[in-house]
């Protein structure tokens, strides 16, 4: 079960004994030491998961937890010297999914953030529908198939995933960089070219036997790819 996981803690000894648990368990890890680069992070690699100390500097730990549950759902687990009961509850109340009192066992973390990552993914594959259609092409993520036209069309893992990143948004604009965080985790050492590569050969697969139509996947100069929404949209 990996996933990409942003860790919050100031205190560097706790922060790579919390990066080596949870690498050992497949996960790619970034770590940051203050909430105001926790905020800037979680909002442009997208994270799976956040493990957040309450005590951060610049920006508390709680006050980041209360903007980001306002942006998004990601689940969020405190790390909290504080052990009065109504600490604890402050942070539920402002939207964590879960809690430790510190000192912990970091076996104890990991089980947490297995726990919490299950959970997620249940409630996130529930709400997200497992076909998709743009267009002529209609993309089934339980099934791993993907048609043109009813024509099936047969891609690699990657230049699926590829292909389902811009499915869920179409007509939206995702630059190389966003598309190598979501398809690749941003811990692997991925090039943009590579990407460039995938939707070469992915455009080739989709239009294969096209009469020169309009593209469904296209490129925005300057700026990355979408698939077209047929919204006529710059």
């Amino acid at each position: 079960m990996s996933a990409r996981i942003l860790v919050a803690e100031d205190d560097e000894m706790q922060s790579r004994l919390i990066r080596i648990y949870l690498e050992r368990e497949g996960n790619a890890v970034q770590v940051v030491g203050d909430g105001r680069a926790a905020l800037d992070r979680a909002r442009s690699t997208s994270p799976d998961l956040i493990v957040l100390d309450v005590m951060l500097p610049l920006v508390d730990g709680l006050d980041v937890c209360r903007i980001l549950r306002g942006e998004s759902d990601v689940p969020i687990l405190l790390l909290t010297a504080r052990t009065t009961e109504e600490d604890m509850l402050l942070g539920l109340d402002l939207g964590a999914d879960d809690y430790l009192t510190k000192p912990y066992s970091p076996r104890e973390l990991t089980a947490r953030v297995r726990a919490l990552l299950r959970r997620s993914r249940k409630a996130g594959a529930a709400a997200q529908p497992s076909v998709l259609r743009v267009g002529d092409m209609e993309l089934d993520t339980a099934r791993f198939e993907v048609r043109m036209a009813g024509r099936p069309v047969v891609l690699t893992s990657k230049e699926f995933n590829i292909l389902e990143t811009l499915a869920r948004e179409p007509g939206r604009v995702f630059t190389r960089a966003q598309i190598i965080e979501r398809v690749f985790g941003y811990d692997r050492d991925v090039l943009e070219r590579t990407v460039d590569a995938h939707v070469m050969n992915l455009r080739r697969k989709l239009e294969a036997g096209s009469q020169g139509g309009p593209r469904l996947l296209e490129t925005v100069y300057g700026r990355g790819y979408r698939l077209a929404d047929g919204s006529g949209a710059p």
